[in-house]
């Protein structure tokens, strides 16, 4: 193994600015991570930013499966790509792994790729 291998890059540490639950979509920078554990406010923990995950939609969106999902960070969901961002929305960060249409309540499978996406100013 090559000596300045550190991991797989599937997680990151972060250090929580509020209190987190496990399963939580938790924004670092312009990349859209899961975490792993509870993390209070101002304690590190780590986050995943790779894998598929249930995570909610927005009931008014339509999305098919492959296509690029926006986290709607003040609605704390998933939007379809044809919403328009709002600032601190993230784009470019996850694709959706299945086809849901407008449904109340849902959750929608959800792959984030340990690709930085696009934070909306």
């Amino acid at each position: 193994m090559a000596t300045n291998y550190v991991n797989e890059g599937t997680r990151m540490t972060i250090t929580a600015g509020a209190d987190i639950s496990s399963g939580d979509v938790v924004v670092q920078g312009s990349t859209l991570g899961i975490a792993v554990t509870n993390i209070a406010n101002g304690a590190s923990g780590e986050i995943m930013i790779e894998g598929t995950f249930d995570l909610p939609k927005a009931d008014a969106a339509v999305i098919t499966a492959g296509e690029g999902v926006i986290w709607d960070s003040s609605a704390g969901e998933f939007d379809d790509d044809q919403a328009t961002p709002a600032s601190g929305d993230v784009s470019g960060a996850a694709i959706a792994m299945e086809s849901k249409g407008a449904t109340t309540g849902e959750t929608i499978k959800v792959k984030l790729g340990r690709v930085a996406g696009t934070v909306t100013p």
